[in-house]
Protein backbone atom coordinates (compact mmCIF):
# COMPACT_ATOMS: atom_id res chain seq x y z
CA UNK A 1 0.00 0.00 0.00
CA UNK A 2 1.23 3.46 -0.85
CA UNK A 3 0.03 6.44 1.15
CA UNK A 4 -0.03 9.83 -0.50
CA UNK A 5 -0.31 12.34 2.34
CA UNK A 6 -1.29 15.76 1.04
CA UNK A 7 -0.81 18.73 3.35
CA UNK A 8 -3.37 21.51 3.12
CA UNK A 9 -2.46 24.89 1.63
CA UNK A 10 -1.31 27.80 3.78
CA UNK A 11 -3.80 29.29 6.18
CA UNK A 12 -5.26 32.75 6.67
CA UNK A 13 -4.16 33.37 10.25
CA UNK A 14 -1.24 35.45 11.56
CA UNK A 15 2.11 33.64 11.72
CA UNK A 16 2.75 32.22 15.19
CA UNK A 17 -0.93 31.47 15.86
CA UNK A 18 -1.77 28.15 17.48
CA UNK A 19 -4.58 26.64 15.39
CA UNK A 20 -4.56 22.82 15.54
CA UNK A 21 -8.24 21.74 15.62
CA UNK A 22 -9.66 25.18 14.89
CA UNK A 23 -11.32 25.32 11.49
CA UNK A 24 -9.31 28.26 10.13
CA UNK A 25 -9.66 29.72 6.62
CA UNK A 26 -7.16 29.13 3.84
CA UNK A 27 -4.91 32.00 2.77
CA UNK A 28 -5.38 34.24 -0.26
CA UNK A 29 -2.79 32.03 -2.02
CA UNK A 30 -5.15 29.04 -2.06
CA UNK A 31 -5.75 28.95 -5.80
CA UNK A 32 -2.08 28.95 -6.85
CA UNK A 33 -0.98 26.57 -4.08
CA UNK A 34 -3.87 24.18 -4.78
CA UNK A 35 -3.13 24.19 -8.52
CA UNK A 36 0.51 23.27 -7.86
CA UNK A 37 -0.61 20.49 -5.52
CA UNK A 38 -3.10 19.15 -8.05
CA UNK A 39 -0.31 19.02 -10.62
CA UNK A 40 1.74 16.80 -8.26
CA UNK A 41 -1.17 14.34 -8.16
CA UNK A 42 -1.81 14.30 -11.92
CA UNK A 43 -1.80 10.80 -13.37
CA UNK A 44 -2.08 8.96 -10.05
CA UNK A 45 -5.14 6.72 -9.68
CA UNK A 46 -6.31 6.40 -6.08
CA UNK A 47 -8.17 3.39 -4.72
CA UNK A 48 -9.40 5.39 -1.71
CA UNK A 49 -9.34 9.07 -0.83
CA UNK A 50 -9.66 10.39 2.72
CA UNK A 51 -9.63 13.86 4.20
CA UNK A 52 -9.42 15.47 7.58
CA UNK A 53 -12.83 16.96 8.39
CA UNK A 54 -11.27 20.43 8.75
CA UNK A 55 -12.11 22.84 5.93
CA UNK A 56 -8.50 23.53 4.95
CA UNK A 57 -8.04 19.85 4.03
CA UNK A 58 -11.53 19.27 2.58
CA UNK A 59 -11.23 22.34 0.35
CA UNK A 60 -7.96 21.10 -1.14
CA UNK A 61 -9.40 17.60 -1.64
CA UNK A 62 -12.36 19.08 -3.53
CA UNK A 63 -10.11 21.32 -5.64
CA UNK A 64 -8.00 18.30 -6.58
CA UNK A 65 -11.10 16.44 -7.78
CA UNK A 66 -12.19 14.57 -4.66
CA UNK A 67 -15.24 16.40 -3.26
CA UNK A 68 -16.57 13.12 -1.84
CA UNK A 69 -13.40 12.11 0.00
CA UNK A 70 -14.12 10.12 3.15
CA UNK A 71 -13.79 12.28 6.25
CA UNK A 72 -11.38 10.76 8.77
CA UNK A 73 -11.24 12.60 12.13
CA UNK A 74 -8.12 10.71 13.24
CA UNK A 75 -6.20 12.68 10.59
CA UNK A 76 -6.92 16.06 12.17
CA UNK A 77 -4.03 18.23 13.28
CA UNK A 78 -2.80 18.07 16.88
CA UNK A 79 -5.40 19.29 19.37
CA UNK A 80 -3.93 22.40 20.99
CA UNK A 81 -6.67 22.63 23.64
CA UNK A 82 -6.98 25.92 25.50
CA UNK A 83 -4.20 27.44 23.41
CA UNK A 84 -6.15 27.30 20.14
CA UNK A 85 -6.16 30.62 18.26
CA UNK A 86 -3.72 32.28 20.66
CA UNK A 87 -0.33 33.51 19.49
CA UNK A 88 2.33 31.26 20.99
CA UNK A 89 4.27 34.27 22.28
CA UNK A 90 1.17 35.49 24.15
CA UNK A 91 0.25 32.22 25.91
CA UNK A 92 0.81 32.74 29.65
CA UNK A 93 -0.04 29.20 30.75
CA UNK A 94 2.80 27.72 32.88
CA UNK A 95 2.09 24.37 31.20
CA UNK A 96 3.49 25.82 27.95
CA UNK A 97 7.05 25.53 29.26
CA UNK A 98 6.50 21.86 30.13
CA UNK A 99 5.04 21.30 26.67
CA UNK A 100 8.07 22.92 24.99
CA UNK A 101 10.44 20.81 27.09
CA UNK A 102 8.59 17.51 26.46
CA UNK A 103 6.03 17.89 23.65
CA UNK A 104 6.24 14.17 22.93
CA UNK A 105 4.53 13.26 26.19
CA UNK A 106 3.27 16.50 27.73
CA UNK A 107 -0.17 17.47 26.39
CA UNK A 108 -1.33 20.97 25.69
CA UNK A 109 -3.79 22.20 28.33
CA UNK A 110 -7.05 20.32 27.58
CA UNK A 111 -5.52 19.08 24.33
CA UNK A 112 -3.10 16.33 23.43
CA UNK A 113 0.58 15.45 23.27
CA UNK A 114 2.47 14.42 20.15
CA UNK A 115 2.25 10.75 21.21
CA UNK A 116 -1.53 11.12 21.62
CA UNK A 117 -1.74 12.35 18.02
CA UNK A 118 0.64 9.59 16.90
CA UNK A 119 -1.58 6.91 18.46
CA UNK A 120 -4.70 8.10 16.63
CA UNK A 121 -2.86 8.40 13.29
CA UNK A 122 -1.30 4.96 13.80
CA UNK A 123 -4.75 3.47 14.50
CA UNK A 124 -5.98 4.84 11.17
CA UNK A 125 -2.95 3.47 9.28
CA UNK A 126 -3.34 0.09 11.02
CA UNK A 127 -6.97 0.03 9.87
CA UNK A 128 -5.96 0.89 6.31
CA UNK A 129 -3.41 -1.93 6.30
CA UNK A 130 -6.22 -4.34 7.18
CA UNK A 131 -8.55 -3.23 4.37
CA UNK A 132 -6.23 -2.15 1.56
CA UNK A 133 -4.53 -4.36 -0.98
CA UNK A 134 -0.72 -4.21 -1.13
CA UNK A 135 -0.95 -2.41 -4.50
CA UNK A 136 -3.51 0.20 -3.40
CA UNK A 137 -2.80 3.92 -3.66
CA UNK A 138 -4.45 5.81 -0.79
CA UNK A 139 -4.70 9.61 -0.73
CA UNK A 140 -5.13 11.45 2.56
CA UNK A 141 -5.63 15.23 2.60
CA UNK A 142 -4.53 16.32 6.05
CA UNK A 143 -2.06 18.34 8.13
CA UNK A 144 1.62 18.55 8.96
CA UNK A 145 1.35 16.81 12.33
CA UNK A 146 -0.37 13.67 11.05
CA UNK A 147 2.04 13.49 8.11
CA UNK A 148 4.97 13.56 10.53
CA UNK A 149 3.24 10.81 12.54
CA UNK A 150 2.90 8.68 9.40
CA UNK A 151 6.60 9.20 8.66
CA UNK A 152 7.45 8.09 12.21
CA UNK A 153 5.08 5.12 11.84
CA UNK A 154 6.91 4.08 8.64
CA UNK A 155 10.30 4.48 10.38
CA UNK A 156 11.35 7.24 7.98
CA UNK A 157 12.20 9.65 10.80
CA UNK A 158 12.73 9.13 14.54
CA UNK A 159 9.93 10.50 16.67
CA UNK A 160 12.28 12.97 18.35
CA UNK A 161 13.09 14.55 14.96
CA UNK A 162 9.54 14.66 13.65
CA UNK A 163 9.01 18.41 13.64
CA UNK A 164 12.34 18.93 11.87
CA UNK A 165 10.71 17.13 8.92
CA UNK A 166 7.39 18.97 8.64
CA UNK A 167 6.29 19.03 5.00
CA UNK A 168 5.54 22.24 3.13
CA UNK A 169 2.01 23.46 2.59
CA UNK A 170 0.32 21.87 -0.45
CA UNK A 171 3.01 19.19 -0.69
CA UNK A 172 2.64 15.46 -1.27
CA UNK A 173 4.48 12.98 0.93
CA UNK A 174 4.60 9.44 -0.48
CA UNK A 175 5.05 6.55 1.94
CA UNK A 176 5.30 2.92 0.88
CA UNK A 177 4.00 0.55 3.57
Amino acid sequence: MTLFLIRHTSVGVPRGTCYGWTDVPVSANFESEAAACKEQLRGIAFDRVYTSPLTRARKLAAYCGYPDAIEEPRMKEMHMGDWEMQRFDEIRDPQLREYYENYLDSPTRNGESFRDMFRRVASFIDELKNIAAPTDNIAVFCHGGPIICAMVYAHLVPIEQGYANIPDYASVTRIQL
